[in-house]
């Protein structure tokens, strides 16, 4: 029996830090986390760190460039288990709408000096590189599913994070369907659970932050969405924002993207 803290770590890729901040404004149920673990590595909550190897590794953010190609590399072997956090992480974010163009024409119009810019042509998730023990998806993650993932850890069982639709969070709101009560297009049939059924709740369509639910029908959603006059590229736009590259919402809308050649 060893009296030995659990060493975390906390690492950032592209990405806003939405996901990191979403574990420092756990306040109180932070505390009672520090309590049990060792903070060995966060950037953003303090300036000591703490040699690996490490037990737990949450990543933020995708993978953009050469280096963090190879420095997610390095923090895979430095941690025994890593928890990919965030859409960015779990599917290279919404910076992966790149993914989609020639990533040359945009540094061209957006960098006064493009031969100072060295990066990947795709955004891609963490997975794509390394192994990954576990993916908590949000944009950003839900803060309580953030900590239901350690205590899982710190108690050696398998974290309790839903897999079913924000349809279901809907109902257990008391919130009536948008698409049924008038007609607003909602991500929300395809869409993992874990907001809380935010936008459903204020009269507004899901926009998919959480990523695809297990086994989405999209395609049965884009048929009702077209229903209900929605065109092509519309089609198109909705499946490519915070989660365009997760393979369910790509293959979407690429199916759209070609439907008329």
């Amino acid at each position: 029996m060893t009296d030995r803290k659990t060493k975390l770590a906390v690492w950032k890729f592209a990405s806003c830090d939405g996901c990191q901040l979403s574990l420092l404004d756990c306040e109180d149920e932070l505390l009672a986390v520090a309590g049990a673990v060792e903070i060995a590595f966060f950037p953003e909550a303090t300036r000591a760190k703490v040699r690996g190897p490490y037990d737990i590794s949450l990543v933020e953010g995708s993978i953009t460039t050469e280096h963090d190609a190879e420095r997610i590399k390095t923090i895979r072997k430095q941690s025994k288990f890593l928890v990919t956090i965030g859409a960015c992480a779990t599917a290279g974010g919404i910076q992966a709408l790149r993914n989609y163009a020639n990533v040359d024409d945009y540094i061209s119009i957006v960098y006064a000096t493009p031969a100072y810019i060295d990066t990947l042509s795709k955004s891609t998730p963490i997975a794509d590189h390394v192994f990954v023990d576990y993916a908590l998806r949000g944009c950003p993650v839900n803060k309580y599913q953030l900590v239901e993932v350690l205590n899982a850890y710190l108690h050696a069982r398998k974290p309790n994070i839903a897999s079913y639709s924000v349809c279901v969070e809907c109902k257990r709101r008391g919130v009536s369907c948008v698409m049924v009560a008038h007609g607003t297009p909602c991500l929300g049939p395809v869409t993992q659970a874990g907001c809380g059924a935010l936008c459903p709740a204020y009269n507004r369509g899901c926009y998919g932050c959480f990523g695809p639910m297990e086994t989405p029908n999209t395609a049965a959603l884009s048929a009702q969405w077209q229903e209900m006059g929605q065109t092509e590229p519309e089609l198109v736009r909705a499946f490519r924002g915070f989660n365009a590259y997760a393979e369910a919402f790509r293959k979407e809308s690429e199916a759209h993207e070609h439907a008329d050649h």
